[in-house]
Protein backbone atom coordinates (compact mmCIF):
# COMPACT_ATOMS: atom_id res chain seq x y z
CA UNK A 1 0.00 0.00 0.00
CA UNK A 2 1.46 3.47 -1.10
CA UNK A 3 0.80 5.84 1.96
CA UNK A 4 0.62 9.19 1.85
CA UNK A 5 0.07 11.92 4.74
CA UNK A 6 -2.75 13.05 6.65
CA UNK A 7 -4.24 15.41 5.13
CA UNK A 8 -8.22 16.27 4.74
CA UNK A 9 -10.62 15.77 7.22
CA UNK A 10 -11.31 12.51 5.80
CA UNK A 11 -8.16 11.17 6.84
CA UNK A 12 -8.36 12.48 10.15
CA UNK A 13 -11.70 10.12 10.06
CA UNK A 14 -9.96 6.98 8.74
CA UNK A 15 -7.17 7.12 11.61
CA UNK A 16 -9.52 7.84 14.68
CA UNK A 17 -12.00 4.94 13.53
CA UNK A 18 -9.24 2.94 12.72
CA UNK A 19 -7.67 3.46 16.21
CA UNK A 20 -10.67 3.45 17.95
CA UNK A 21 -12.04 0.18 16.88
CA UNK A 22 -8.36 -1.16 18.25
CA UNK A 23 -8.87 0.15 21.38
CA UNK A 24 -12.74 -1.19 21.51
CA UNK A 25 -11.26 -4.66 20.92
CA UNK A 26 -8.50 -4.13 23.22
CA UNK A 27 -8.72 -6.30 26.20
CA UNK A 28 -7.44 -3.43 29.06
CA UNK A 29 -8.44 -0.53 27.05
CA UNK A 30 -11.43 -1.70 25.56
CA UNK A 31 -13.38 -1.90 28.75
CA UNK A 32 -12.59 1.57 29.72
CA UNK A 33 -13.98 3.43 26.44
CA UNK A 34 -17.48 0.42 25.93
CA UNK A 35 -18.74 0.51 29.18
CA UNK A 36 -18.91 4.74 28.80
CA UNK A 37 -19.18 5.58 25.41
CA UNK A 38 -22.83 4.61 24.11
CA UNK A 39 -23.04 6.66 20.80
CA UNK A 40 -19.67 5.83 19.19
CA UNK A 41 -20.52 7.50 15.93
CA UNK A 42 -21.03 10.75 17.81
CA UNK A 43 -17.75 9.96 19.60
CA UNK A 44 -15.50 9.38 16.60
CA UNK A 45 -16.83 12.76 14.87
CA UNK A 46 -15.91 14.65 17.97
CA UNK A 47 -12.68 13.25 18.14
CA UNK A 48 -12.29 13.53 14.51
CA UNK A 49 -12.73 17.01 15.18
CA UNK A 50 -10.77 16.98 17.87
CA UNK A 51 -7.81 15.99 15.40
CA UNK A 52 -8.17 17.71 12.88
CA UNK A 53 -8.55 21.45 15.16
CA UNK A 54 -4.89 19.78 16.59
CA UNK A 55 -3.28 18.86 13.16
CA UNK A 56 -4.79 21.47 11.15
CA UNK A 57 -4.27 24.47 13.25
CA UNK A 58 -3.28 27.44 10.88
CA UNK A 59 -6.02 26.14 8.51
CA UNK A 60 -9.57 27.73 7.97
CA UNK A 61 -11.96 24.40 9.47
CA UNK A 62 -15.46 23.87 9.21
CA UNK A 63 -15.84 22.34 12.49
CA UNK A 64 -13.51 23.43 15.60
CA UNK A 65 -13.16 21.55 18.62
CA UNK A 66 -15.05 22.89 21.49
CA UNK A 67 -14.54 21.02 24.83
CA UNK A 68 -12.07 19.82 27.81
CA UNK A 69 -10.23 16.63 26.84
CA UNK A 70 -8.77 16.75 30.48
CA UNK A 71 -12.00 17.31 32.61
CA UNK A 72 -13.34 14.08 30.40
CA UNK A 73 -10.46 12.13 31.39
CA UNK A 74 -10.41 13.04 35.08
CA UNK A 75 -14.08 12.21 34.81
CA UNK A 76 -13.41 8.62 33.62
CA UNK A 77 -10.88 7.77 35.99
CA UNK A 78 -13.33 8.62 38.78
CA UNK A 79 -15.89 6.45 37.11
CA UNK A 80 -13.20 3.58 37.23
CA UNK A 81 -12.43 4.15 40.89
CA UNK A 82 -8.82 6.13 39.71
CA UNK A 83 -7.68 2.98 37.87
CA UNK A 84 -5.76 4.11 34.90
CA UNK A 85 -2.37 3.86 35.05
CA UNK A 86 0.81 4.86 32.88
CA UNK A 87 -0.13 1.24 31.07
CA UNK A 88 -3.20 2.80 30.05
CA UNK A 89 -1.20 5.22 28.09
CA UNK A 90 1.51 3.58 27.14
CA UNK A 91 -1.64 1.25 25.39
CA UNK A 92 -2.92 3.84 24.23
CA UNK A 93 0.13 5.54 22.50
CA UNK A 94 0.68 2.21 21.04
CA UNK A 95 -1.75 1.85 19.48
CA UNK A 96 -2.09 5.33 17.87
CA UNK A 97 1.57 4.67 16.60
CA UNK A 98 0.34 1.95 15.04
CA UNK A 99 -2.53 3.14 13.69
CA UNK A 100 -0.82 5.71 12.25
CA UNK A 101 2.03 3.94 10.72
CA UNK A 102 -0.32 1.32 8.89
CA UNK A 103 -2.33 3.97 7.37
CA UNK A 104 0.02 7.47 7.12
CA UNK A 105 3.84 8.59 6.43
CA UNK A 106 4.42 12.10 6.24
CA UNK A 107 5.03 15.27 8.47
CA UNK A 108 1.60 15.96 9.68
CA UNK A 109 1.34 11.88 10.65
CA UNK A 110 4.89 12.33 12.49
CA UNK A 111 3.27 15.57 14.29
CA UNK A 112 0.38 13.19 15.18
CA UNK A 113 2.35 10.68 16.94
CA UNK A 114 4.17 14.21 18.62
CA UNK A 115 1.12 15.45 19.55
CA UNK A 116 -0.31 12.37 21.32
CA UNK A 117 2.81 12.00 22.90
CA UNK A 118 2.00 15.30 24.61
CA UNK A 119 -0.91 15.18 25.44
CA UNK A 120 -0.81 11.53 27.03
CA UNK A 121 1.73 13.11 29.54
CA UNK A 122 -0.35 16.01 30.33
CA UNK A 123 -3.23 14.23 31.02
CA UNK A 124 -1.54 11.01 32.85
CA UNK A 125 -0.07 13.84 35.15
CA UNK A 126 -2.83 16.51 35.29
CA UNK A 127 -5.07 12.85 36.31
CA UNK A 128 -3.29 12.15 39.33
CA UNK A 129 -2.75 15.73 40.69
CA UNK A 130 -7.36 15.42 40.21
CA UNK A 131 -6.78 12.93 42.89
CA UNK A 132 -5.38 14.53 45.14
CA UNK A 133 -7.48 17.53 45.45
Amino acid sequence: MNKKDIKTREDVYLLVSSFYKKVREDSVLGPFFNNLIKDWDAHIDRLTTFWETSLFMTRKLEHKYQGDPLEAHIKVDKENNNSITELHFGLWLNLWFETIEELFEGEIAENAKRRARKMGTFLYLNIFEARNS
